[in-house]
């Protein structure tokens, strides 16, 4: 009896395990989804998600265009070398190896940005010079003045029993100031330091061996510029690109800037005019108001062979304008 009443049991647990359902599995739940017949509301909510992607991808390269950045015009001028380094008898100012050291080096670091359009004039300095407080005749929206404040090079050495030491040392200092154009203000101002060097180690005179190495001064001067790049680029970009009426021509206008600078045609951007200018009693400053907004204009074409030339057909849309005093009015992308 015992025996029958064990069996007995056995057979009931194994009844249980067979007769319990079986947990729903991924592959359950697919298999159920695939042969369930659709509803009127799953096609409804099917409709909504297609609506939704396609919306997407509808945004997504307007989003892409938006964030398209639009060049400025930057020159460097009267980059100088303010120290005493090398200034022996026969020191040429306009070839001073140093000045176009630094001249080149931060005109290479703008050009990898990708956001500026680099003018190269033999005469800016003159210009600058010439402009005064009018800096807009230059034809740029900023302009880089730069100087070599320090410059120093030192070698350094230690010689033991068995081995022997040379360190070479490079320290550059540079300043930069930022002016808008369009105002003569400066609207950035820093400056900052560098370092490079170069080791050598003989043992039981074995091992390299170090002359002059006149790389030093190039690395040391990048090292500094690198660090004030950085903040000219959001200077710039942080303020809005600007633009100017030149001419009305039977309803159709032509502004400065072209496909360098990428201006495309379909751009739209807003037409305002210039608020009223007030003097500032604290600072003898004379200060423009922040200008109306009068309408909409929109690239057509543009034509000109160089960045300085180059101009853009446009369509205009908003309240008339004083053909007579284009002066009054400007364009501006934000």
């Amino acid at each position: 009896r015992n025996r029958l009443d064990a069996h007995a049991m056995r057979g009931l647990d194994l009844f249980r395990k067979q007769s319990s359902p079986k947990p729903l599995t991924a592959d359950m739940v697919g298999t159920t989804l695939l042969c369930k017949p659709l509803t009127l509301n799953d096609m409804k909510q099917f409709k909504n998600l297609l609506s939704i992607l396609l919306a997407f991808m509808i945004v997504l390269p307007l989003a892409a265009q938006e964030e398209r950045t639009i060049k400025r015009k930057v020159a460097i001028g009267r980059f100088s070398n303010e120290t005493q380094y090398a200034k022996g008898l026969f020191y040429d100012k306009e070839n001073d190896p140093m000045r176009k050291q630094a001249l080149d080096i931060l005109s290479s670091k703008l050009a990898a940005s990708g956001k500026f359009i680099l003018l190269e004039r033999e005469d800016l300095d003159i210009l600058v010079n010439e402009a005064g407080a009018d800096m807009n005749k230059i034809g740029a929206d900023y302009i880089i003045l730069g100087s070599i404040t320090e410059f120093g090079r030192k070698t350094e050495g230690e010689q033991k029993v068995f081995s022997s030491t040379k360190t070479q040392t490079v320290e550059a200092g540079v300043s930069i100031r930022l002016v808008e154009a369009s105002t003569g203000l400066i609207i950035y101002s820093d400056e900052a330091k560098g370092f490079a060097e170069t080791s050598t180690k003989q043992t039981m005179g074995l091992g390299g061996s170090a002359g002059y190495d006149a790389t030093l001064s190039d690395k040391a001067i990048s090292s500094a510029l690198s660090q004030l790049v950085e903040n000219i680029i959001n200077k710039c970009m942080d303020k809005p690109w600007k633009s100017y009426i030149l001419s009305v021509e039977d309803g159709t206008y032509i502004i400065s800037g072209g496909a360098s600078q990428g201006l495309v045609a379909g751009d739209k951007f807003t037409v305002y005019k210039k608020g009223k200018v007030v003097k500032n009693p604290q600072t003898g400053m004379n200060v423009e108001l922040p200008g109306t907004k009068t309408g909409e204009i929109t690239i057509i074409s543009s034509f000109g062979d160089t960045p300085e030339t180059e101009l853009s057909i446009c369509s205009y849309e908003g309240d008339a304008i004083d053909l007579e005093n284009l002066v009054n009015y400007y364009i501006m992308d934000k």
